[in-house]
């Protein structure tokens, strides 16, 4: 069995399961200290209702797979890039706002509480909403990349039960047995390998909709002219529908279905046949994200690092 595609599902399953266990741990003592572990019945309920609800997605993204399937190779194809396109704009989005706003993580999630609570009757049903649609929206955001990488069968969700786990062992760890963990750094290590791997769904993305341009073109005679590289740029024997001249052929040294080129297709889009638009794509968007996340992390814009040293 080829466990490497459950590892970026861990990876990030383990990131956001740990978040969301940050925002029920919250919860959980901020309402002890209030004196109102009745509630605490809503926060289970609304746990429990976001996984279910979680697993529901995923398997309308599974029917969905499975419709785009049957509908040819181009549809399939041009689903599958525009999964891929929608898990790189969320997790981006993700990566960064979470960034930025760590440090008042605990301020708005307990201002958020104190609002419920003054409902009296509806307090439950207020608590309930906070811890459900945290646990959604973590679990929306890993259904969303499994369909991207449209990884299907039982290795990517263990690698989702994995990661849950954990992060369920390090909300228990800090806020039950009270030991000290430092979530900065955990953080930051997560999003440095969330970068890379969202980095390499790009490629991903960019060969899907290749393959989707290719299939069409192959229709009849007038959509051949959409693989314009075919008859421009690339050399016959380097070229590609719309993805240009090729940058690498490791096929033979390197080849991205077996070990250890499996891991690093899985962890990072690593891909045997690299062309020159994915080459571009993956650097132009790791060096703009990048930038973003390590400017939302240190607070300090990379452009007016450069500048303070240009000026001394």
């Amino acid at each position: 069995m080829d466990l490497s595609s459950a590892i970026p599902t861990f990876v990030i399953t383990l990131r956001e399961g740990v978040e969301a266990a940050l925002v029920i741990g919250i919860v959980l003592a901020y309402l002890n200290k209030a004196n109102r572990r009745n509630l605490r019945g809503w926060v289970w309920g609304g746990v429990g209702v976001g996984l279910a609800a979680s697993g529901m997605i995923g398997v309308l993204f599974g029917w969905i797979v499975q419709q785009a399937g049957a509908a040819g190779s181009s549809v399939e194809q041009f689903l599958e890039a525009s999964f891929s396109v929608l898990a790189i704009a969320c997790l981006s989005w993700m990566l960064i706002w979470m960034t930025r706003n760590a440090r008042s993580l605990k301020q708005d999630v307990e201002g958020a509480i104190g609002s419920a609570l003054k409902q009296d009757a509806q307090a439950g049903w207020g608590i309930f909403g906070l811890v459900f649609f945290a646990v959604v929206r973590e679990g929306f955001e890993t259904v969303l990349f499994i369909a991207g990488k449209f990884q299907q069968g039982i290795v990517p969700t263990l690698g989702a039960l994995g990661g849950i786990g954990i992060a369920a062992a390090i909300g228990a760890l800090l806020f039950r047995w009270g030991i000290r963990l430092n979530i900065r750094k955990f953080f930051m290590v997560m999003g440095v390998l969330l970068l890379l791997i969202v980095s390499g769904l790009v490629v991903t993305a960019l060969g899907h909709f290749d393959a989707g341009m290719s299939a069409l073109s192959q229709v009849d005679r007038k959509s051949a002219s959409l693989c314009f590289f075919y008859e421009r740029f690339a050399k016959p024997q380097d070229r590609d529908c719309v993805l240009g001249g090729m940058v690498w052929n490791f096929s033979k040294v390197l080849p991205a279905e077996k070990f250890p080129g499996s891991i690093l297709s899985a962890l990072f889009g690593y891909t045997d046949r690299l062309y020159l638009v994915q080459a571009i794509a993956y650097l132009g968007f790791l060096f703009t994200v990048g930038s973003l996340y390590f400017q939302s992390l240190f607070g300090r814009s990379i452009f007016s690092l450069r500048r303070k040293q240009e000026l001394h």
